[in-house]
């Protein structure tokens, strides 16, 4: 199991959920690794929606 600082995944947890509005327990059960694909995808449709990408 990784363990990694606390406030990355207070972080992770706050850029999915005001992305994609998912409640808590929705983020919390997906593994670092998926969390870390959604957070590409946002940033991805972000880069996308401001001309970046």
């Amino acid at each position: 199991m990784t363990v990694y600082a606390t406030e990355d995944l207070y972080a992770e947890i706050a850029y999915i959920a005001y992305h994609f509005h998912w409640p808590l327990s929705e983020i919390l059960d997906l593994d670092h690794g998926e969390r870390g694909r959604y957070i590409r995808q946002i940033r991805s449709i972000n880069h996308h929606v401001a001309g970046r990408g």
